[in-house]
């Protein structure tokens, strides 16, 4: 009997939290070339689009820990390329929500990366934090619509950034030509009274 006990407080111990904890009902991910935020939604079941999203980003581990713990060791090396984030909104349960970061690094080799930072604060705790990769991860992204390479991300953005910058030089342009009207205007005023006078 004793043995069964123990049997069973190690199988407790090493399953894993996300079938015990509370997920997130929405996840909004911003970044280079997007044109709008990705938004993820849904109940919180297994299965569920959100859920699937928060399992493959690392969520449950990241924020509640885990026995065996699956998190990376350390940040991966090298390069991990553009860096985006992810919001995700935790509802409290009674009628509080919580509001968790983490940092994703979807074109890092071999596979996606996300960073969360430790000590946030969900429930009556903060979270455990560390680095997490999945090869899942950018594919699920990918038909969410996120660019399928860095290169065509950075591209998107230029393309953004440019278009941002010149039709603020249109702005600026018509702002100008406005001033320089005003000015022409008053300074014939100024001549036509003055020659009124005389």
């Amino acid at each position: 009997m004793k043995r069964l006990l123990l049997l069973l407080a190690v199988a407790a111990l090493a399953a894993p939290t996300a079938a015990f904890a509370k997920g997130p009902d929405k996840a909004t991910i911003t970044g280079p070339g997007l044109d709008k935020a990705i938004t993820i939604k849904g109940l919180e079941e297994p299965g569920s689009p959100i859920m699937a999203f928060a399992e493959a980003a690392g969520f449950f581990p990241a924020i509640f820990g885990q026995q065996p713990n699956p998190m990376l060791p350390g940040r991966p090396k090298g390069d991990l390329g553009p860096k985006y984030r992810i919001d995700y909104n935790v509802p409290g349960g009674d009628g509080t929500s919580f509001s968790i970061s983490q940092d994703l690094y979807p074109y890092a080799q071999p596979s996606a990366v996300t960073y969360t930072k430790d000590g946030q604060e969900i429930f009556d705790m903060t979270t455990t934090g560390g680095w997490w990769s999945d090869a899942a991860l950018k594919d699920q992204l990918v038909a969410l619509g996120l660019p399928k390479t860095a290169a065509e991300a950075e591209a998107a953005s230029s393309s953004s950034t440019s278009a941002g910058f010149f039709s603020s030089g249109r702005l600026g342009a018509l702002v100008l030509v406005l001033l320089l009207v005003g000015a022409g205007t008053f300074v014939m005023r100024r001549r036509f009274r003055g020659n009124a006078t005389a």
